[in-house]
């Protein structure tokens, strides 16, 4: 705007402050009469200096929405795909886990189960073996001892392998959930420097000042927000 048409603007606008300044009021009331042509023309004279910057910023409001809402929909679209990465990746570590558990826990049961088998077939035999030698009854107490023994080798080392298993699979566990945080925190961080963008951007936008106008319209400010009204005359 010319400095021509600042000053055709103030004069406009000092004359419509008069005009209603000096209105007659009304009886009983605050309101007051203002000749209708006179305030028209002055409002049309207003009018023919505004429009070029009025359509600026029209155009740099619009923009500002339009890259403030691209912005909102890219972080949620970003947020939403973080939380869909972080589930699948949780759901395969805990589905791993588990199936290494249960893994580990037939595995130990079956090598019990087999323990044992082979320590009843091995008391059954020296039971047999008691039975044909009634007079050895020393060879009868050291078959029997030894399988004894072997059952109770069996049954700790089944154990020993049952305890192992379970500690495995607890290690997986952690390794996984641990890897599961890992990512959902690097997504996040992701999502976070992608809102920083948006916001910085939306900074930058609302530092561009909107021209002066009436009715509604946001007033410019002028160079210097902070100067005054002094500073756009």
């Amino acid at each position: 705007m010319t400095d021509h048409t600042l000053a055709r603007a103030d004069e406009v606008l000092t004359e419509l402050v008069e005009l209603v300044e000096t209105a007659r009021s009304l009886p009983m009331s605050s309101a007051c009469v203002v000749p209708r042509e006179r305030t028209l023309d002055l409002l049309d004279a207003l009018r023919e200096v505004l429009p070029p910057e009025m359509i600026e910023a029209r155009r740099v409001m619009a923009e500002r929405e339009q890259l403030l809402s691209e912005a909102r929909t890219s972080a949620a679209r970003e947020r939403a795909e973080a939380e869909d990465e972080s589930g699948r990746v949780r759901a395969a570590a805990e589905a791993q886990a588990q199936e290494l558990v249960t893994t580990a826990r037939t595995e130990a049961e079956e090598l019990l189960a087999s323990a044992r088998a082979e320590a009843w077939e091995l008391v059954e035999q020296a039971r047999a073996e008691q039975a044909r030698l009634v007079s050895a009854a020393s060879v009868q107490q050291a078959a029997v001892e030894a399988a004894e023994r072997l059952r109770a080798d069996s049954e700790a080392e089944a154990e020993r392998i049952r305890a192992e298993a379970g500690e495995y699979a607890g290690r997986l566990t952690g390794d996984a959930q641990r890897y599961a945080g890992d990512t959902l925190g690097g997504l996040v961080d992701t999502l976070q420097r992608l809102l920083g963008t948006a916001e910085n951007g939306r900074a930058a936008l609302a530092g561009s000042a909107p021209a002066p106008g009436l009715s509604g319209l946001e007033p410019d400010p002028g160079p210097d927000p902070d100067a005054g009204p002094e500073a756009g005359l």
